[in-house]
């Protein structure tokens, strides 16, 4: 397995893990954390790779699935998560709309 692969599969089980660790729903650990682990590798913003129309929703879906995380109001889910973990999200490094994610270490 090359290496870029293997780094992309342990940051999502990282994702994955950190999720698990703050919800208290088997439902949400077993099925809804490795989505949203997933789709935080991918390039846009995690609630426009979730699906929803805007942060709003975002933050509702997350709250009901995640209710032990603790995220600052200011800082994006993404960078929330990524931070937590000591990560940079793949996305990050590339990205356009840095200055909405508040100080981005990327």
């Amino acid at each position: 397995m090359n290496t870029n692969r293997q780094n992309v599969m342990d940051l999502e089980q990282k994702v994955t893990s950190f999720l698990q660790a703050h919800t208290n729903s088997h439902y949400s650990s077993e099925h809804i954390a490795p989505l949203v682990a997933k789709q935080s590798l991918l390039e846009n913003h995690l609630y426009q790779d979730l699906g929803f129309a805007n942060r709003i929703e975002m933050h509702q879906f997350m709250t009901l699935h995640f209710p032990l995380l603790n995220k600052p109001q200011d800082v994006l889910w993404k960078k929330f998560i990524y931070d937590s973990i000591g990560e940079v999200a793949p996305a990050c490094e590339n990205c356009s709309d840095s200055v909405h994610c508040f100080a981005c270490k990327a």
